[in-house]
């Protein structure tokens, strides 16, 4: 099962895919925003297509941990995905990813232009990635309970 990260913003959403494994994040694209109708048309095409089998969510906060105003806007268009998607859906927090895709980006030497156009599916890849390397640490620290004992 794959997952599907997305990078929800009032304009834009950034799509991320992981491999098979679930060990890395690929950004595949930024979806312009049109009505939820549609935006979910297009995500339901990359359910479909890439086997996606649980969706990542970056929730904005911020640095003192509070959620932001943005943050009330992605759990309303979550619910809406809930309702819609058969599939589950969590929240992670995105604190700073932007501002590392931003970073990245720079340090690619990216025009304004181009950056623009793809820092959402940079961000996606980022809320992704970070979940994937959790996630797996998790299993790696729990697969190793009880083992000391052989």
């Amino acid at each position: 099962m794959r997952r599907l990260g997305l990078d929800i913003g009032d304009k834009r959403i950034g799509l991320a895919v992981s491999d098979e494994l679930n060990v890395t994040a690929q950004g595949k694209e930024v979806l312009i925003r049109t009505n939820h109708r549609a935006d979910l048309k297009k995500i339901k095409k990359y359910i479909d297509r890439y086997n996606i089998g649980e969706i990542i969510v970056g929730l904005p906060k911020n640095l003192d941990n509070t959620e932001s105003r943005q943050g009330e806007k992605i759990k309303n268009y979550v619910n809406f995905l809930r309702n819609n998607l058969e599939i589950p859906i969590k929240l992670w927090d995105e604190r700073l990813s932007t501002r590392a895709a931003e970073d990245m980006l720079l340090k690619a030497d990216l025009r304004r232009k181009k950056r623009r156009e793809v820092i959402d599916q940079v961000a996606a890849s980022i809320i992704l990635q970070n979940y994937l390397d959790y996630m797996n640490r998790h299993n790696a620290r729990n697969s190793g309970e009880g083992n000391n004992n052989e």
